[in-house]
């Protein structure tokens, strides 16, 4: 993700601020233009410093503090382009539901921003019913009403539905540690369930599914047994030879949708690196492979070889210094050299499809 600066002060901003804490200058981001920017309000609409003739307003889900994104004045809309995907939100009259929302928000925000930066193609399904893309965030119904099954997490024909509950903290680490998972995070559920999404937009009928099946294996084999076989025994003990995570190993289309996650999070926190101009030296050893530098932007950068000799060094200095904080690593995986050439296939796919250049 990139950094930001107010254009009134100077002061260094984040994606999610909403206002400088240093001059106060309220902020909308341009997705347009990739920029946070400083607003000067005026009435109902507001002038944004980094496009002063551009006039706008903010998405009608600021009103709720769950979205910061601007839209011009004159458009006949109401949302943002992310807040446009949402088919159903949740009951905000729970008290509850609100700030799970906005975590949701938050996350999926971040997510529709890498896919923009990627060039990649994001259509409603108001636009495109067939395949168009849409969300649904859904709440476990009143736990008295026995024949009410759960909100399942998860994606079919461009629907992504997320389970609300997954925004509460304790509730999201109960269920990673019933699944005995390394990671669970709201992005990363994103980046998993627009994985499926993209999935079917990229490779299903055109001429990357015979690539597909040559690396990830046959789509085609029983998913329900998959994902019970998983489920009942576990991965393969071999499964780090191969797979990014052990629920990789349950089905090829779980392959690619954690394969295409990964890459998300390598390219989202390469670019964060390269905002904040990292370098990585170590003091220790003399493999000339452990020092490394984000000079490049990682959206727009063709060598996947480089960012991955980047990417590694980088992890092992960010799990050392979580390490002395007492936290568990933050980068708990182990990029074998077979999901390596899986990481590189969705580098590819992107370049080739995306629109970013």
């Amino acid at each position: 993700m990139k950094l930001f600066e107010c254009q009134h002060c100077g002061q260094m901003l984040y994606f999610e601020n909403t206002r400088c804490e240093k001059c106060g200058h309220v902020l909308g981001y341009l997705p347009e233009r990739v920029v946070l920017s400083a607003l000067v309000q005026d009435g109902d609409r507001w002038s944004p410093l980094a496009d002063p003739e551009r006039s706008s307003r903010f998405c009608a889900n600021a009103q709720h503090q769950a979205c910061n994104w601007l839209i011009p004045a004159e458009a006949a809309v109401m949302f943002c382009q992310a807040c446009r995907l949402n088919r159903t939100i949740p009951n905000l009259g729970v008290p509850e539901h609100l700030p799970r929302w906005q975590r949701l928000e938050s996350a999926k925000r971040r997510m529709v921003y890498g896919l923009l930066r990627l060039g990649l193609p994001i259509v409603d399904k108001a636009q495109d019913a067939e395949r168009g893309l849409a969300f649904d965030f859904l709440a476990d119904p009143d736990p008295t009403l026995r024949e009410s099954p759960q909100v399942m997490t998860g994606h079919a024909e461009g629907l992504i539905t997320v389970n609300v509950a997954e925004a509460d903290d304790a509730e999201r680490e109960r269920r990673r540690q019933d699944m005995a998972e390394p990671y669970r995070t709201l992005l990363g559920h994103f980046r998993h369930e627009i994985g499926h999404y993209y999935w079917e937009r990229l490779v299903r009928d055109g001429r990357w599914l015979e690539p597909f099946r040559s690396l990830f294996g046959d789509e085609r084999r029983d998913y329900g047994a998959g994902l019970q076989a998983h489920h009942a025994a576990g991965p393969p003990a071999d499964w780090p030879e191969r797979y990014i995570s052990g629920y990789a190993s349950a089905h090829p289309w779980e392959d690619w949708a954690e394969t295409w996650a990964h890459y998300l999070h390598l390219v989202d926190t390469l670019e964060t690196a390269q905002a904040f101009n990292l370098r990585v030296s170590p003091e220790a050893g003399h493999d000339p492979a452990l020092a490394a530098a984000a000079y490049f932007d990682p959206y727009r950068y063709d060598d996947f070889d480089a960012m991955v000799r980047t990417w590694l060094p980088l992890t092992y200095a960010v799990n050392s210094l979580n390490r002395s904080m007492g936290q568990p690593d933050l980068y708990p995986f182990v990029l074998a050299p077979a999901v390596v050439g899986k990481l590189r296939f969705v580098h590819d796919l992107i370049r080739m499809e995306g629109a970013a250049g």
